[in-house]
């Protein structure tokens, strides 16, 4: 009985369990974590693989849920989508990921497209949102939540504070003692641009501010060749031969750019001009200098969209979610700490 094709009967047999326990431990519902720690233990020892075709067709589902993004190469979606996993597959689901494209109507034809028995529910993270967008999440087909834009009469959402995030990077630099800094901005059209210039304006613009804001420079993309293009301009010295001696950028790849930007232009990072990212990726701390940066609880964003899925898979008539993970700052070398300093949070 070690063969692949052990059947559920033989692994609650071997478990000394029911049937059903059998089950409900193995498609994590509503089976105790003793239960499932010796079902699974036991299934583990005869080799027993499930049948999820049988399954998806006696329950009417795919016990697929769908994870839909602009680009699936961005470090900040690979650990959501790690955090989505964790949770969603104690409870028997698979994550298939997604390419939306960068447009709220490519994002909208996306979801068009899953009536088709595809997957049972769809988290997205849309780029670029509007009304034509929120309607279509009202009309979809399977349960939808949000990352992002509170699309709130939508349905369910996961949202973050990304302008008072760039107030807490601005702060920080402030209080360093920077005196004349920048910003790096993505495209203005999308969710995060706008949200992002709104925190820039915000902390800059405020009574008594005592730094000067110097200039504001929009990547093409959120992309660190983009921004090398954009700091290039950002950085270069004003009429009178000054620069600027701080750039916030609104996200970690955009500050990589900016460092090596800075580079380029034999300035120090931190020491002639420092650097803050945004979404504390992992390759912005293992980046020389690692990069200060505001985090917005990616992976506590995943895992509460995840939650909110298996909620309104449980419950489609439950009252919307709208869950909102506030941002963090994280200081490291890019802002003048010695590299050896333990990182500090706010």
């Amino acid at each position: 009985m070690t063969s692949s094709r052990a059947t559920l009967i033989e692994v609650a047999r071997h478990a000394g369990v029911s049937l059903a326990s059998t089950s409900r431990a193995l498609h994590g519902t509503g089976a105790s974590p003793a239960m499932v720690e010796r079902v699974r233990a036991a299934a583990d020892e005869l080799g027993y693989s499930p049948d999820v075709t049988g399954r998806s067709l006696r329950m009417r589902k795919t016990f697929q849920v769908a994870f839909a993004v602009a680009d699936i190469g961005n470090p900040v979606y690979v650990e959501m989508l790690a955090a989505i996993h964790e949770v969603l597959a104690p409870h028997g689901y698979r994550v298939v990921v997604m390419s939306t494209g960068d447009t709220a109507g490519a994002t909208a034809e996306l979801l068009r497209s899953l009536g088709g028995g595809f997957v049972d529910a769809l988290v997205v993270s849309p780029l670029r949102a509007d009304d034509a967008l929120a309607e279509v999440i009202r009309q979809a087909p399977v349960p939808v939540v949000v990352i992002g834009r509170a699309l709130d009469a939508a349905g369910d959402s996961v949202s973050t504070d990304s302008a008072g995030g760039i107030g807490l990077a601005v702060d920080h630099l402030v209080a360093a003692g920077r005196r004349r800094i920048g910003f790096l901005n993505g495209p203005l059209d999308t969710t995060p641009g706008t949200a992002r210039q709104r925190g820039f304006d915000a902390a800059t613009r405020a009574d008594g501010f005592p730094a000067e804001r110097v200039a504001v420079a929009v990547a093409d993309d959120f992309t660190v060749a983009a921004g090398l293009r954009a700091a290039r301009a950002l950085l270069a010295p004003g009429a009178d031969g000054t620069r600027l001696d701080a750039v916030v950028a609104a996200n970690d790849l955009l500050a990589i750019g900016a460092v090596r930007a800075a580079r380029e232009a034999g300035l120090a990072v931190p020491g002639d001009v420092a650097v803050t990212g945004m979404d504390d990726t992992e390759l912005g701390r293992v980046y020389e200098p690692a990069l200060t940066s505001v985090s917005l609880g990616t992976a506590e964003r995943g895992a509460a969209a995840a939650r909110a899925v298996l909620a309104r898979l449980e419950d489609d008539e439950a009252t919307a979610q709208h869950v909102v993970i506030g941002p963090r700052l994280l200081v490291r070398a890019s802002s003048g700490v010695d590299a050896a300093t333990e990182e500090a949070t706010r």
